[in-house]
């Protein structure tokens, strides 16, 4: 085993802030005290792990057993690092998207757009031994949201990953390259670095793209350090 290479500190701006005035509610949502530093113990840094064996992995989120989901089929393929480039193996990954006309499948998505009976948009991969993750979808729609006029969020996906224990876990969205709303997106935009932002998106493969059957698009995602994928700000639902 390599030896464990020292954090290198996030990079001012580059990390979403806790209480954003353009996202509304993250004035209810963030801490309003000191954060404390609590030293992680070898019970939060090693494990308990996420097993394939007791969390089967659903690689096709484009189809129940009823049927073809309608919308865009994609391909999402990407590798996870840490800082220094090294894959980050046994990782899992879990996923949720609205369908392609924007709508949640969940009793409190009331969006008035159209349910697919055969897209529940929820699934779970693992990455391989060099870090690599695949899953098949439909590309998300956009929807409204309300916390400005006229707002709209971009076509996203939504990720968790799970490192080594509990305690090594991120949350963030994956955006689609072009996306004329990710300008005007809150959401995205709490991220005030130019550089960090275009982390968060995928980018239009045409080797991943299988002729007539679904496009292809790359999200690597950076575990920590100055380079690190940014997190969705804490507790941002599902936005």
């Amino acid at each position: 085993m390599s030896d464990p290479v020292p954090f290198r500190p996030y990079v001012a701006q580059t990390q979403p802030e806790y209480d954003a005035a353009i996202y509304g509610s993250t004035k209810f949502r963030h801490p309003d005290q000191k954060l404390l530093k609590i030293p992680h113990s070898i019970t939060e840094t090693t494990g308990p792990q996420f097993a394939r064996s007791r969390y089967p992995s659903v690689i096709d989120l484009s189809k129940v057993a009823s049927g073809e989901a309608q919308g865009q089929r994609i391909i999402v393929e990407g590798r996870v690092t840490d800082e220094d480039g090294r894959p980050v193996p046994n990782t899992m990954i879990e996923l949720w998207q609205a369908n392609s006309t924007g709508r949640y499948h969940h009793e409190g998505d009331q969006h008035d757009a159209p349910l697919d009976p055969h897209f529940h948009g929820a699934g779970r991969v693992f990455t391989d031994a060099e870090g690599k993750y695949r899953y098949t979808s439909i590309k998300p729609g956009a929807y409204p949201w309300r916390n400005h006029h006229n707002a709209w969020r971009p076509n996203h996906i939504h990720y968790s990953l799970f490192g080594a224990g509990f305690a090594s876990r991120i949350i963030t969205q994956m955006y689609f390259e072009g996306d004329p709303l990710m300008a005007l997106d809150p959401i995205y935009n709490m991220v005030p670095d130019e550089a960090a932002r275009k982390r968060l998106i995928a980018l239009f493969d045409i080797n991943l793209t299988e002729p007539e059957w679904a496009l292809g698009y790359r999200f690597d995602i950076v575990l920590r350090g100055r380079g690190a994928t940014p997190i969705e700000e804490a507790h941002a639902g599902s936005h």
